[in-house]
């Protein structure tokens, strides 16, 4: 059992950021099959982009990275630096989207998974080493 807790406080980070980015992925996917029918999938895409990022900001700023510091300057370094990189693989997300769905006419579902899996690993890669990074 010591071994086990050594491992989770070992990884804490990445176990509570596949965790948390589990619940993003599900939101995001979830929003994006529901408007899936009703609109453009790339202005549903853009919806469960916007709706995810803020979930994924507030569960990674303090439960993932334990960033607790609401200092403006920090807050604000952090808000808009996650939202920046999470614009840079918003940009990767409809790329994906776009060859996948538009010109290689591949399933939505399929497509939107393979690209949850890419934009999941350059967050966590955003975040750790530039967001929410320790001093």
């Amino acid at each position: 059992m010591k071994s086990i807790m050594n491992l989770y406080h070992r990884y804490e980070s990445a176990i509570s950021y596949l965790f948390f980015g589990g619940l993003t992925t599900v939101i995001n996917t979830v929003v994006f099959f529901a408007l899936y029918h009703h609109m453009n999938y790339q202005v549903a895409n853009a919806i469960a982009w916007f709706l995810s990022v803020l979930f994924a900001f507030i569960t990674n700023k303090l439960w993932v990275f334990h960033s607790k510091s609401f200092e403006l300057k920090t807050f604000v370094w952090e808000t808009f630096s996650f939202f920046g990189f999470r614009l840079a693989s918003l940009v990767i997300d409809m790329l994906i989207l776009w060859i996948g769905i538009t010109l290689l006419s591949g399933n939505a579902l399929l497509v939107k998974i393979i690209d949850q899996v890419v934009v999941i690993l350059l967050n966590y890669f955003f975040s750790k080493w530039f967001i929410f990074k320790k001093p």
